[in-house]
């Protein structure tokens, strides 16, 4: 199986290495054959506080199909995250993947780049709740259920509201790939 880690630039640091993280332990430490591969618009892709990650694949050289699950981490406006992140070129990999039912995983105002493509109209979802949820009222103008949790799991896409929530989407994630028994095996080997 491969996840697809999808970046934006100005992408928040910790929301992405979640998932080369936990993915990492299943893999490594526990024979859960889940790869990550990472992608971005450029080779390399300048996060927040301007952290430089070299990504696998640039966004025109992937194709959704070799893909069995979407992350997506959150970012920040003023290095300029929504830039990319409300790009079409975005938003029709997040269309594509919703299409083929595929699980997809978003951390923080990740969830804005969902809902702004469409996938979540009339769906349950959160995001950053915090400086009077004024993230989470954006959502809702996209048509989406907006909840005030931790972690929303509507189907096949979990959302989550700001990045003390990243391991929990990770593990959820892991959990729809693998199977919960495997996912709290993981999760238990990490200290959580």
């Amino acid at each position: 199986m491969k996840i697809l880690l999808l970046l934006a630039k100005g992408f928040e640091t910790m929301e992405f290495s979640v998932f080369v993280d936990v993915f990492g332990w299943a893999r490594n430490d526990y024979g859960i054959p889940i790869e990550v591969e990472t992608c971005g618009f450029t080779k390399t892709v300048i996060s927040t506080f301007n952290v430089p990650i070299i990504v696998d694949k640039t966004i025109d050289e992937i194709s959704t199909e070799q893909y069995d699950a979407l992350a997506v981490p959150g970012g920040f406006e003023e290095f300029h995250f929504y830039e990319e992140a409300f790009d079409d070129t975005f938003l029709n990999v997040i269309r594509e993947f919703n299409s083929q039912r595929k699980p997809i995983a978003s951390i923080c105002v990740a969830a804005l780049s969902l809902g702004k493509s469409g996938v979540l109209l009339g769906r349950k979802a959160t995001t950053y709740h915090l400086k009077n949820g004024y993230r989470q009222k954006e959502l809702a103008e996209f048509g989406v259920h907006v909840i005030n949790q931790p972690i929303v799991i509507d189907d096949n896409i979990i959302t989550s509201y700001c990045p003390e929530t990243a391991a929990g989407v990770a593990f959820s994630l892991l959990e729809k790939l693998a199977g919960p028994e495997k996912a709290k095996i993981v999760k238990t080997a990490m200290g959580y």
